[in-house]
């Protein structure tokens, strides 16, 4: 049978309360001396290396978190100048071409004998035509309902390759080109959130709205108010 646990001592009882008492009459006077400076300074020295070590944590937390903050700045530096560079890259090409579809625009669309190569008669071949020679497929934009009509097509130089101008018509005479060729792979990418898709550009009296899609550049130029031309580019953009 196991024995029964002891009890703790009480100390209300008269023999422990009177060595407790003759305890502290011994060693009363302890009590009531100063610190030695030994003891003192131990303690300092013990508190001061727990400052140090939590300091040392502190700046172990800032500098990580410095680390951290630099990585991601660097990493978004890295990110906004590659995006300046392929900003920058495909800027001049979609600038050349703007330029370009005004050109060809000012130099053809005052012709009387001859503005186009291919008349709107043989708007059949004019497509396959130039189809061909850019190497995609291209369709004429329906400007009839906007009071426009094709008058035909030719092949113009680009910068690298071969690009092709739609001349059309109203009935007093106004003329607007559209005018289409490769930009590159650096100016193909697709517009960034909060971009239009449309760009303008005027150049004196001519204006252009262009755009880009899937590598190719379309330029809609004429001597118009900027926001009847922007209903034509709309117009255009929905049927190509």
């Amino acid at each position: 049978m196991k024995p029964p646990a002891a009890l703790p001592p009480d100390t209300d009882q008269p023999a422990w309360r009177v060595q407790r008492d003759a305890l502290r009459r011994l060693h009363g006077e302890v009590l009531d001396e100063p610190i030695p400076s030994s003891l003192l300074a131990a303690a300092e020295m013990v508190a001061a290396r727990q400052d140090q070590h939590a300091r040392w944590i502190r700046w172990s937390g800032i500098a990580a978190g410095l680390l951290v903050a630099f990585g991601v700045g660097w990493q978004g530096s890295a990110e906004w100048s590659t995006q300046r560079q392929a900003s920058l890259a495909k800027a001049p090409s979609q600038r050349e071409f703007v330029h370009a579809a005004a050109v060809a625009y000012a130099v053809y669309a005052p012709e009387k004998r001859h503005p186009v190569e291919v008349a709107a008669a043989e708007q059949e071949h004019l497509v396959q035509w130039l189809s061909k020679r850019l190497n995609k497929p291209l369709r004429v934009p329906d400007l009839s309902a906007q009071g426009y009509a094709l008058v035909g097509g030719r092949l113009v130089p680009g910068s690298q390759d071969a690009r092709a101008q739609f001349m059309f018509e109203r009935g007093d005479g106004e003329r607007l080109t559209l005018y289409i060729g490769s930009v590159g792979a650096a100016a193909a990418q697709p517009p960034q959130l909060g971009e239009t898709a449309f760009r303008y550009s005027a150049e004196g009296a001519v204006s252009s709205f262009y755009w880009v899609d899937q590598g190719f550049g379309y330029a809609l130029t004429g001597n118009l108010p900027r926001e009847m031309l922007l209903n034509l580019a709309g117009a255009v953009y929905r049927q190509l």
